[in-house]
């Protein structure tokens, strides 16, 4: 039968199946043994940490070009093929920015074992660290946007941005010209957030903002009044003790945002100044956000970065912040003695009315189903190891459930989600992440390391009162942020430390540090507007008189705390 006589349809299929024959079993084919061998090893900066993106060349002393490449991998691991042609003498030369380019020449007993086992493996090798222009220039960079933040020149996440396009303008145009202005590219960058802080604050501000909607907050300071029926020496220590509850499951700002307000008409029922009731409430959220994973950004970031998990946190750390908490206590009663004294006891009948009626819970239904499902967070969040079930996770799901219980207008709980703040914070990673990079951050290590040698105490000591003393005038967020590889550093160096101590350590630190001056927190400005807007302005100098001294006792309870448990 002759081809033409075979229908076309016929013979594309027949093709294909051939095709597909062909891919599916392919046929053998016999090739020798490969000639050449396979060289790997280990890339390690000079404290031991993996360096990765690392370009190794071999080039062959017979040939001016490089044979073959690799990028080492983020583990520091990196592995090439020579081929028989190659296994000559010949040298590694490894190169990344930041780093100092090294060489490592092959031995004669080198290429006789990579000729008769087929694979070498090289010793580590240790890259050092280079100081060029990109260093000063990330450094320079950091510290100017952290005394705009800490001035109030310009807001926090437009400082962040701005200091993320500079960056990426040095890098990719003067990068172009010249090759020790490259700082960070838009790949890197990316590596550097931590999209589990993101998306697990992200979680937490929609499940608040349904809880916020129920009215509980407001319903739990007009309960605290009851409690104290007009008594206000009474009233502020339940109402830090509320706010230092809140504080703990709840972002210190959330906390503040809630109770603040419905503290000024309970002020003003009582005759008072408000001020007698609202710094004592800030400087308890700056305490009670410190006892969980949850509680604060700062708490967020360290969880994250040390794999630190939620349980850790309230077993290790809410001991002592109970103590902490218990000597605010008995420092703000002293403080404040002659203005809770005078305040009047007799209310204002109107002002009570109207205070009874902005305490309302006003869906019981979404509380309950909220209640319900905030159980089972805290459960995960508890537990969550076990299944490697990381907080974001929960955080998310957690939301997620509420949401499709509760079935409130989508559009308004995505509007609820701080979205400035969560720009800010991946700004802050790529900020930080950028004088990670160039070495800074190295260099403050080595000269911690130098001051505190191998002793654990001295070292998570330095790390408390530092924190704390740096937290207070500038924000503690991106200075913990900073803090966070010098912490691991020295866990990781320091015989003893893998306890944690160290990152406890800095945790209460950036929260106690909070208490040092108005902008020590996110929560003080907040604090300090609402009070502004009801009339009674909280002055930089009036919060410097009652927060610093109690920076210096909650930080010296801290201290105490930690000397004993670790």
């Amino acid at each position: 039968m002759r081809l033409s006589s075979v229908p076309a349809g016929l013979v594309a299929i027949a093709i294909v199946l051939a095709i597909g024959a062909s891919t599916i079993f392919p046929t053998p084919v016999v090739r020798g043994e490969p000639a050449g061998g396979v060289i790997t090893g280990r890339l390690l900066d000079t404290h031991g940490e993996p360096v990765a993106e690392a370009h190794i060349s071999v080039v062959v002393e017979s040939d001016a070009g490089p044979v073959v490449e690799a990028v080492s991998q983020p583990d520091g691991t990196f592995s090439l093929y020579l081929d028989s042609a190659a296994l000559q003498p010949f040298t590694l030369e490894i190169r990344r920015h930041h780093f100092e380019t090294i060489y490592w020449h092959a031995r004669t007993e080198d290429l006789n074992r990579l000729q008769q086992e087929g694979a070498l493996h090289l010793p580590d090798q240790t890259l050092p660290r280079t100081t060029g222009p990109a260093f000063w220039i990330a450094t320079l960079l950091f510290i100017v946007i952290l005394l705009l933040i800490a001035m109030e020149k310009l807001h926090n996440t437009l400082a962040v941005l701005l200091s993320v396009s500079i960056l990426f303008a040095v890098t990719y145009i003067g990068g172009t010209f010249r090759e020790s202005l490259y700082i960070l590219d838009f790949e890197g960058a990316i590596r550097y957030i931590d999209f589990e802080v993101i998306f697990l604050i992200m979680g937490m501000m929609i499940f608040i903002a349904i809880v916020e909607g129920t009215g509980v907050f407001q319903w739990l300071a007009y309960l605290s009044y009851r409690l104290s029926r007009g008594r206000a020496w009474l009233l502020a220590i339940i109402l830090m003790v509320v706010t230092a509850v809140a504080s703990a499951f709840l972002d210190n700002v959330t906390t503040m945002l809630l109770i603040a307000p419905i503290t000024v008409e309970i002020a003003l029922t009582l005759g008072m100044s408000p001020l007698p009731l609202l710094i004592p409430e800030v400087l308890a959220s700056n305490v009670g956000g410190v006892a969980t994973l949850v509680g604060t950004p700062t708490n967020i970031l360290i969880g994250s970065y040390a794999n630190i998990s939620f349980g850790a946190f309230l077993v290790e750390l809410t001991p002592g912040v109970l103590v902490a908490l218990a000597g605010l206590m008995i420092y703000l009663e002293i403080v404040y003695f002659r203005e809770y004294r005078a305040s009047s006891a007799t209310t204002s009948p109107v002002l009570l009315k109207k205070l009874a009626e902005d305490a309302r819970i006003t869906q019981p239904g979404d509380l309950r189903k909220a209640g319900v499902v905030g159980v089972f967070m805290l459960i995960f969040f508890l537990f969550g190891d076990y299944f490697h079930l990381v907080p974001a996770v929960t955080a998310l799901a957690g939301s997620s459930v509420l949401l499709l219980w509760v079935r409130p207008d989508i559009e308004s709980m995505i509007e609820a989600v701080d979205w400035t703040t969560l720009v800010f914070f991946m700004g802050l990673f790529i900020l930080v992440g950028a004088v990670q990079e160039v070495g800074a951050i190295s260099a403050v290590a080595d000269i911690v390391a130098k001051g505190v040698g191998t002793n654990l105490t001295l070292a998570w000591i330095v790390v408390l009162w530092t924190t704390a003393v740096f937290s207070s005038a500038v924000d503690n967020i991106p200075f913990t942020a900073a803090m966070l590889p010098v912490a691991g550093f020295l866990t990781k160096t320091i015989p003893g430390a893998e306890n944690q101590v160290i990152y406890f350590a800095l945790a209460m630190g950036a929260a106690f540090g909070g208490h040092g001056t108005l902008i020590g927190s996110s929560a003080n400005l907040v604090t300090a507007g609402i009070a502004r807007q009801a009339g009674y302005p909280i002055t930089y100098g009036e919060f410097l008189r009652k927060g610093f001294p109690a920076l210096i006792i909650t930080t010296i309870i801290a201290m105490i705390w930690l000397a004993i448990r670790f």
